[in-house]
């Protein structure tokens, strides 16, 4: 297990990760997300003691480092990959996992799990970039660390690409029963991927959580917003429940809010037809996205929503249209005096 307390990091006088704490359990996945310039790889480069600690505690294993009490990066056990992949141009595929290992067989398991086996003797120049992150991967794992870390292993690949070699790093994450600290840019990824998704901020942590709850019940509008499309909706919280232009549905309050609030709406959450007798709103843009159309509308109470819909449906920018919330969503509200 993973312990990290406190944890800070500073460049001189600026500080990049302020009292930053959590636990990862022996074979948990925890994706971390924020802005760039947030502080997620300094995170990784401290765990991995390649930067020193202002203060705090970090300890896995058998091991614990503080800064009275630092550690070496080479005694720690754990295993890197970065995005750029980090092979070695002059050494075979096979010989890039098996470095420095007095025994094939973890390179040779790794090497057949991930599908390299016709690629051993192969230089990395002849491979495609998910062949190199899989041969990335295979040498972290080979050596048998007692933890993974992952600095947006896929960010250079294409993205048809991503969304195949994140399930097949899982995958080797999990037949390893390693915990892992997985490093992205990418929400789809990280909603998609890890058991538990921490969010960022100026390197403090926002939220922690698994990530449905996170998505669906933010901290803060901050959250909210990183996370995916956000709209918020003026309204009023009565008990449980938020009163809203477009109806009264059951509320979650995630900040203390009360009486006059605004509620959180993802495009997902709404419905969308063309109607000029009753309609409440009216299209000020459509975005084409393949599958689905998102649509932006003005409501006449002049506060706006995006809504996704099946690409059947499709409406004309300037159509009045009648927008509502889909049957059985509860609604995050905030403080609407909050940010």
């Amino acid at each position: 297990m993973l312990t990290i307390n406190n944890l800070s990091v500073h460049y001189g006088t600026t500080r990049v990760v302020e009292d930053f704490s959590l636990e990862l359990d022996h074979d948990e996945i925890l994706m971390l997300v924020g802005p760039t310039g947030c502080g997620k790889t300094t995170i990784l480069q401290a765990i991995a003691g390649l930067l020193p600690q202002t203060s705090g505690e970090i300890s896995l294993a058998d091991w614990t480092a503080t800064t009275a009490k630092p550690l070496a990066p080479e005694k720690r056990n754990v295993g890197m990959v970065f995005q750029d992949f980090a092979l070695f141009p002059h050494l075979s595929v096979e010989e890039n996992v098996s470095f420095r290992l007095s025994d094939p067989a973890p390179a040779n398991h790794w090497l057949e799990l991930l599908g390299l086996s016709d690629f051993r003797n192969a230089s990395p120049s002849r491979l495609s970039g998910g062949q190199k992150q899989r041969v990335a991967l295979a040498r972290a794992l080979a050596h048998g660390p007692a933890l993974m870390l992952l600095d947006e292993p896929l960010s250079n690949l294409d993205a048809a690409m991503k969304d195949s070699l994140r399930w097949e790093i899982r995958n080797a994450l999990k037949a390893a029963g390693v915990p892992a600290i997985w490093v992205t840019h990418d929400q789809n990824e990280a909603l998609s991927v890890g058991d538990r998704l921490g969010v960022l901020r100026g390197g403090k942590l926002e939220q922690l959580g698994s990530p449905e709850t996170c998505f669906s019940t933010p901290a803060n509008r901050f959250v909210a917003r990183f996370l995916g499309e956000a709209s918020f909706l003026p309204g009023k919280l009565v008990g449980n429940e938020v009163e809203t232009s477009l109806g009264l549905f059951p509320a979650q309050a995630t900040d203390g809010a009360q009486n006059a609030v605004e509620a959180l709406l993802r495009p997902d959450d709404c419905t969308l037809q063309a109607s000029d007798s009753d309609g409440n709103g009216v299209v000020t843009t459509a975005q084409y996205e393949g599958s689905t159309w998102l649509y932006s509308v003005q409501f006449d109470s002049g506060s706006q929503v995006q809504v996704r819909c099946h690409h059947g449906v499709r409406v004309a920018v300037g159509a009045r249209v009648k927008v509502g919330v889909a049957k059985g969503q509860t609604l995050a509200v905030f403080g609407a005096d909050k940010q």
